[in-house]
């Protein structure tokens, strides 16, 4: 006798560091979606999208050729150009997208002539990484980017940042849950240029400030010797400029006199700025200076920041990127923004309770049924149940019904409470002399209504009058 698992299909997984969305989890999603748009709306961000995959060179041309190992990239096997560029470089002509600045700047250039000073763009794009998965990291991930374009002052770093905190408090999070850690990239160059170290090694110095925390024990160090930077004087030159700074922001959240700050750095009184614009937002109490952060991208040019929770990494970061539309062939156009993906913010918002179970999720994407309908009569019962629930939505209500051939009423009601339906609707022997039974499956009180009033009621259920 044949075995019969060889009869069955192969059996196939997802592939590694994706994830599968079912009923649940979907409803996990776009509750964050849900978030994200709406506060954007409410901001004055108008939502664009792109390309799921780009041309390799959008990429090499921001971030270098060797960015292009770290991308899913992607070709056509039914171009032989493509197969034959790939066989002799191994660089495929098209790369899946990392992230979306890159695309929004060539949006942006693209028609650049047309557009309003500022602009203000949202995305909601899914990225791809080829990278090692792992806790809050994955290959496949949602993002919210959120940009202002075409302002150069702090008031649009710190427009961007109060949407971001916006968004977190709309999602019941708190400043003693989440810090937004501000930088500089600009201060943090001149001071290394004041201490001595070449304008040639200041990009390398920078990498090494930002994966400082990364490294293994004295790599940094050795780093810093390769370039003639004194690691102990520039740390301890971070930290005098961050406490004051965090004086000044410390003493401005409590309502007293900003401090006095000497200095002729222009990067100082961009900060000084971006202090006084935040606190016309009123989120001082977010955040505080850490100058440890440089953001690794190189395409950054001044503030930069990040938002942290706990021992998770950024649930997000951004900042200013002045030069990278002039890049893509657009006029030069100052422009500041960040990304945040949803794994990590997942993450935190199941580690504070604040995700909302099911009942929740219904409630908040507006898609709890309004009626449940299972028929407990005899067969005119059953032969009713398609037609009023066809009538039910074709009047713009969201009606469910049950498949079970079971007539006992206890069970379906537990299955109508198990749907988060607003009420049941119940076709008994009554139905074929006019009158409906019904539950409110909210307050739990029982109605036998006329035929005719049904609709009405269930309208009422959820607020809605008749029209």
């Amino acid at each position: 006798m044949a075995d019969s698992s060889s009869k069955r299909g192969k059996k196939f997984q997802g592939p590694k560091g994706t994830r599968d969305f079912y009923p649940r989890e979907m409803a996990r999603r776009r509750y964050i979606e849900q978030a994200w748009r709406n506060v954007a709306i409410r901001h004055g961000f108008d939502e664009i999208e792109g390309p799921t995959f780009e041309s390799s060179d959008l990429y090499a041309v921001k971030s270098g050729e060797g960015i292009l190992g770290e991308l899913f990239q992607a070709f056509s096997g039914k171009s032989p150009e493509d197969v034959e560029q790939v066989m002799k470089t191994g660089r495929a002509p098209y790369a899946l997208r990392p992230e979306f600045t890159p695309t929004l700047a060539r949006m942006f250039a693209d028609k650049a002539a047309s557009m309003p000073r500022p602009t203000k763009w949202f995305a909601i794009p899914i990225h791809y990484r080829a990278e090692r998965p792992q806790r809050g990291r994955l290959r496949e991930f949602l993002q919210w980017n959120a940009d202002v374009i075409g302002d150069e002052s702090p008031r649009a770093d710190a427009e961007v940042i109060a949407v971001a905190v916006d968004m977190f408090s709309e999602l019941g999070l708190s400043s003693k849950q989440l810090t937004v850690r501000l930088s500089n990239r600009d201060l943090v160059s001149e001071m290394l240029a004041g201490i001595g170290v070449a304008a040639d090694d200041i990009s390398r110095a920078l990498m090494l400030l930002d994966r400082r925390d990364r490294l293994p024990a004295g790599e940094f160090d050795k780093g810093c010797a390769e370039i003639n930077l004194d690691p102990v004087a520039f740390i301890a030159g971070l930290d005098a400029v961050q406490k004051s700074m965090n004086d000044a922001l410390a003493a401005m959240e409590n309502g007293k006199p900003r401090p006095e700050i000497e200095s002729d750095s222009p990067a100082i009184a961009n900060l000084i700025g971006l202090l006084e614009a935040l606190a016309a937002h009123g989120i001082l109490k977010w955040c505080e200076f850490d100058f440890s952060i440089v953001r690794g991208l190189a395409y950054y040019t001044g503030t930069v920041f990040e938002i942290t929770a706990g021992s998770e990494r950024a649930i997000a970061g951004g900042g200013r990127y002045d030069k990278l539309i002039e890049m893509f062939g657009g006029p030069p156009t100052p422009a500041v923004g960040f990304g945040m993906g949803d794994v990590v913010l997942s993450l935190v918002l199941e580690e504070h309770g604040l995700m909302p179970d099911d009942a929740g999720l219904a409630q908040s994407l507006n898609q709890r049924p309004d009626a449940f309908v299972f028929a407990a009569g005899g067969p005119e019962c059953d032969a009713a149940l398609v037609p009023l629930v066809a009538e039910m939505r074709r009047a713009g209500l969201h009606a469910r019904r049950s498949y079970k051939s079971t007539n006992k009423i206890d069970k379906l009601l537990k299955d109508a409470a198990a749907s988060f339906a607003r009420c049941a609707i119940i076709i008994d022997e009554g139905f074929s002399k006019g009158t409906v039974a019904t539950k409110d499956l909210d307050d739990g009180t029982q109605h036998i209504i006329k035929r005719s009033d049904l609709l009405a009621w269930v309208r009422e259920r959820r607020g809605v009058s008749k029209e």
